[in-house]
Formats: structure tokens, C-alpha cells, sequence
């Protein structure tokens, strides 16, 4: 006899105050948490939004919108709600012996998807440390209310059991992972100093989740890195190289995907994956052409590349998914890039254009030279075929001889040999 042993899914209610500012306005701020709420594997039976000046710091909501959740609850038959902005602990338990269901938010639901989502033993260590210092936070007063917790969002990772442990246990796995992740971080600066070195150009696909940056990474590479059409669908940062026709050599880097109201313990924690934009030459902005709200989104990627301190990178922006019906080309320019230009990752629209674009940028840094090297200096070869995009090559009775692009270094290196 064979048994259904799938867990059915958490009908919850969504909750939003709107209080008249941010880039977003509450309908689509719940858009966007109903698709998290989804992809945690939740079902959203309906939504809620109070006009208010400010959250209220005791219970999130007002009294009477309290009431008339908690009517709409028991004609739904909820078993939860999911407020859209991080709760203290305080609103979390009044909220909870108000409506008697369970309560999460925003930060709770994001934390479960990057648990569910993490597959590398970096990225697990990232998303615990998030989550415990979340627990951490949300800890004290919740003894009753785990009662009502049982199975579903906010139990993976560390989860119940660890809200089960003391402030001394969780403050004491912090610090082993913290450990880990300095550990982390290590190996992370020797692996980009080995980069570096190498001279070869650095391209991080850097962008709002969902909009396609791996897909773009596979197009471009050949690679197979996990890409679906869902929130945070990869969180492991991923670098795969490539050859152009002309002979030049990249390092394209996905990231992490960007979302409004990231939690911050969750950048922190995934700092040292982040920070690999700081290091980047370029950074492809990669945005889904399709959404609506795309300049909003766009607005919160810069927002976050400010935080992590790659806000003066140089920016290619790229519209992609060009190939969904009811796109009216060509999009506005991004005036924040250096350039804009539309793509399809998925059916490879404009993508040899897109690489010639990159190769233009990366060229800009560089200088075009001219050099003659001796055949008695052939140790010189490795240098202009690692660092250098050679564009002729001939040998002569006296030598090597190379046009290409190089940068200030290596034009010093062979500033001799330069004709």
C-alpha cells in the first residue's frame, strides 16, 4: 500500500500596513510576499492591508483591524498570517494571542526559502547563522506560542529545535559558526587574489531575484547552474569562464538575487558571498523586462550594491526575458549604466552582442599597444596571453609580434618591447 507522505500547505493570510512611502506601493509589496510565501510552500487564502502613518509597535496592526483579521481568518480557516514587515517579539505574541494562529513575517519566510534553498555547506552555514540570530532576537516569550509553530515555514534550518535551547546555546553556535565563516571568508580572498593574479577580467551578473541571472550564465557558459522560475532559486555564488571568438578570456560570477526588505542579518551573513561584487571589473545588471514594477527593482539592486560597498562599479544594464508577449522595445535607458541593452537569456536573443558589449567595456579600461618581444625574452608569452586580448599575432625574423589591448600594468611590464 503506498502513502501520501506530502506535507499539505499552510493556508495563511498575508498582512500589510500601508503607510504612503518606500518605492513600493502595499499591493505589490503583497505580490511580491505572496510569491514568497508560495515558494516556502505556503497557500495564500487572502490578504489584508490597513492605511496607517505608522505600524503600531505593539501589535502591527490597529485594534479594530485586529477584529476584522481575525473574522476573516475563521471565514478562510487560516492556520496563519504573514505580515510583510519584520516583527518584534512583542507584536509577534500579541498578534498571536489575539488571533490564536500562528504569526510570521517577511524576514521568517525569506530565512525559510534560503533554508530550503541551500545546498553547499557554505551556504547552509550562511543561512543558519541568519536564522539563529533571528531566533535569537524573537526568542524570549515564546514558550506558549511554539505550541502553535508545529511543522511548515520557519521550522527548517535550526528551527524549533533551537528555539527549544537558551540565549547561552544559540549565542555559543553563533560564535562556532562565525568561525566558519571567517574560514569561509579565507578561502574566498585566496581563491579572488588567484583571480586576480590571473589578470583575467571579472564579470559579476548582479540583479533583482528571479530575473534571469542564471540563466544568462548558462547561456553564455554552457553551464548547467540550477535555474527555475522562482524566488532565490540558486544562492550559491557560481563563476564559470569563457572564451570569446577574438581570443579573450572572462570570468562571469552569478550572485545571489536582490529583494526589497532583505533581511539584514541575511546580508551579513551572506556578506562574504555578496562582497564578491566589490571585486568584479564589471557588474551586469540583469533585470526581468516583463515586471511591471521592474524600476522599483531596479532602484533596490542599487540600493544593495550601495550597502556592499560596489556602487561605483561600472554598470552594463541588460533587459532580459524580451521574449514574453507585451514588451514594448526599446526599453528606457538606465542612466546609472554605461550602457543598456535588451537580451533573452532563455531563447539566446542578442546574446554574441551582449558579449561584444562586454568586451567593448572591458576594452575601455585598457589600452591598445603594439610590442616586438625577442625570442630570448619568451617568458614574456605567458603574461600577454593571460592578462592581454591579443587581436594579431605574427612571428618575424626578430621576434614576437603583438597588437592587442593590455592594462597600465601590463603596458609597464612591456613598455621595453613597445613599437
Amino acid at each position: 500500500m503506498l502513502y501520501d507522505t506530502e506535507t499539505k500547505a499552510e493556508k495563511v493570510v498575508l498582512v500589510g500596513i500601508d503607510t504612503g512611502e518606500g518605492e513600493f506601493d502595499a499591493e505589490s509589496c503583497l505580490d511580491e510576499l505572496a510569491e514568497l510565501a508560495d515558494t516556502a510552500g505556503a497557500q495564500v487564502v487572502g490578504r489584508l492591508i490597513q492605511k496607517r502613518e505608522a505600524i503600531n509597535k505593539a501589535t502591527y496592526l490597529g485594534k479594530g483591524k485586529i477584529e476584522e483579521l481575525r473574522a476573516y481568518i475563521e471565514f478562510t480557516q487560516a492556520v496563519g498570517i504573514i505580515c510583510d514587515d519584520e516583527l518584534n517579539q512583542n507584536q509577534i505574541r500579541n498578534l498571536e494571542n489575539a488571533l490564536d494562529v500562528k504569526v510570521m513575517d517577511r524576514t521568517l519566510v525569506i530565512l525559510d526559502i534560503f533554508a530550503k534553498r541551500a545546498l553547499s555547506a557554505e551556504g547552509k552555514v550562511q543561512v543558519e547563522v541568519a536564522q539563529l540570530k533571528y531566533n535569537m532576537a524573537h526568542l524570549t516569550g515564546r514558550g506558549i506560542e511554539m505550541s502553535r509553530l508545529g511543522g511548515g515555514i520557519g521550522t527548517r534550518g535550526p528551527g524549533e529545535k533551537k528555539l527549544e535551547t537558551d540565549r547561552r546555546n544559540i549565542a555559543d553556535r553563533i560564535s562556532e559558526l562565525n568561525k566558519e565563516l571567517k574560514e569561509i571568508e579565507k578561502r574566498r580572498s585566496v581563491m579572488r587574489e588567484k583571480r586576480i593574479e590571473s589578470r583575467i577580467p571579472v564579470i559579476a551578473l548582479v540583479g533583482y531575484t528571479n530575473a534571469g541571472k542564471s540563466t544568462l550564465l548558462n547561456t553564455l557558459t554552457g553551464s548547467d547552474v540550477l535555474a527555475e522560475d522562482k524566488l532565490f532559486a540558486t544562492l550559491d555564488t557560481t563563476t564559470r569562464a569563457i572564451e570569446t571568438e577574438s581570443g579573450a578570456k572572462y570570468l562571469f560570477t552569478d550572485t545571489v538575487g536582490f529583494i526589497q526588505k532583505l533581511p539584514h542579518n541575511l546580508i551579513n551573513a551572506f556578506r562574504a558571498t555578496l562582497e564578491e561584487v566589490k571585486y568584479a571589473d564589471i557588474l551586469v545588471h540583469v533585470v526581468d523586462a516583463s515586471n511591471p514594477k521592474r524600476a522599483e527593482q531596479m532602484n533596490v539592486v542599487y540600493h544593495t550594491l550601495g550597502e556592499l560597498g560596489a556602487g561605483d562599479k561600472p554598470v552594463l544594464t541588460v533587459y532580459n526575458k524580451t521574449d514574453k508577449e507585451g514588451i514594448d522595445l526599446p526599453l528606457l535607458k538606465d542612466r546609472r549604466a554605461v550602457y543598456t541593452m535588451s537580451v533573452s537569456a532563455k531563447n539566446g536573443s542578442n546574446i554574441p552582442e551582449f558579449t561584444a558589449k562586454v568586451e567593448d567595456i572591458v576594452r575601455s579600461f585598457k589600452k591598445s599597444i603594439s610590442v616586438l618581444i625577442p625570442y630570448s625574452e619568451g617568458r614574456l608569452l605567458g603574461i600577454i596571453h593571460g592578462s592581454c586580448e591579443i587581436t594579431a599575432s605574427e612571428m618575424r625574423d626578430d621576434g614576437y609580434y603583438f597588437e592587442m589591448y593590455a592594462d597600465e600594468e601590463t603596458e609597464n611590464r612591456l613598455k621595453a618591447f613597445m613599437v
